[in-house]
């Protein structure tokens, strides 16, 4: 099973991209963000024809989120705000595939460190740990996967030095982030990537993408139960040098295949 998250950055501008990428990597789930796309406008004909199911929540030109499957099960539990964190702005997707729970979010940016903006991101991070200890207490198999807005470590920077003091790298959100760890998540890409470099975010200006300047601010956090399966979590930046690209790439998760079985997935661990 692959798991993916992709901040497409406008699906109105990208979907011949997000085509020929689910094409190429064949994910079961994906989580997009920044679709900005109102739900009438959204391109159900053309994921169907691609072989995907598709939930969504959007709105006229920001934020909004969706999830494709190709999974042979309707979502259940659908939500499409944090209780709590009731708000016109659509940056949160959950629904239960079998007994997977996959929660998709666009994190605030936070503008500036200290702004208002930069204060309801810290609160919003708040909200979602609590949200996230309710959901690990419910579900046993949980997928967080999304745009942080948030670059854990230094490592996950292209100039630590450059970006100190700044929004995506302050104190305050990477705490914020290991505070969900803490709540039993792991980071699936740093289950099997240790080295530095490897980015998910570039900039558009400076030629940053050509440079490699940029941030790794995608991730997909999984609990106990699916890191155990997890075998490998990867950053695929072709998309990031085709014509009219996202400033993200994709990042995707794979795991020991399950199988669907009646009213739950069961993990072959011979495949």
């Amino acid at each position: 099973m692959r798991c993916a998250t992709w901040n497409v950055n406008s699906l109105r501008v990208r979907l011949p991209q997000l085509l020929d990428w689910l094409e190429l990597a064949q994910p079961d789930l994906i989580g997009l963000q920044e679709t900005k796309t109102q739900d009438e406008d959204f391109p159900l004909i053309d994921i169907e024809a691609a072989g995907y199911q598709a939930i969504y929540s959007g709105q006229k030109t920001y934020n909004g989120v969706a999830i494709l499957s190709r999974l042979p099960l309707e979502p259940v539990d659908v939500i499409t705000d944090i209780p709590g964190l009731e708000d016109a702005q659509r940056r949160v997707l959950a629904a239960t595939y079998g007994d997977i729970r996959f929660i998709n979010l666009y994190v605030p940016n936070g503008a500036m460190v200290g702004s208002d903006k930069y204060v309801y991101k810290l609160d919003w991070l708040k909200q979602l740990q609590h949200y996230l200890s309710q959901q690990l207490a419910t579900y046993q198999k949980v997928i967080v996967a999304g745009d942080f807005n948030i670059a854990p470590e230094d490592q996950n920077v292209h100039d630590p030095v450059v970006w100190e003091g700044s929004v995506l790298v302050s104190p305050k959100e990477r705490q914020a982030f290991r505070a969900l760890q803490q709540l039993g998540l792991y980071d699936s890409f740093r289950l099997f990537h240790s080295e530095e470099g490897k980015f998910s975010w570039w900039d558009y200006r400076a030629a940053a993408f050509r440079r490699n300047m940029g941030l790794r601010i995608d991730h997909i956090l999984v609990s106990q139960a699916l890191r155990d399966s997890c075998t490998g979590c990867n950053i695929d930046v072709q998309p990031r040098g085709w014509d009219r690209p996202s400033d993200h790439a994709p990042v995707y998760a794979d795991f020991i295949e399950h199988t669907y079985q009646g009213d739950f997935w069961e993990t072959d661990r011979n495949k």
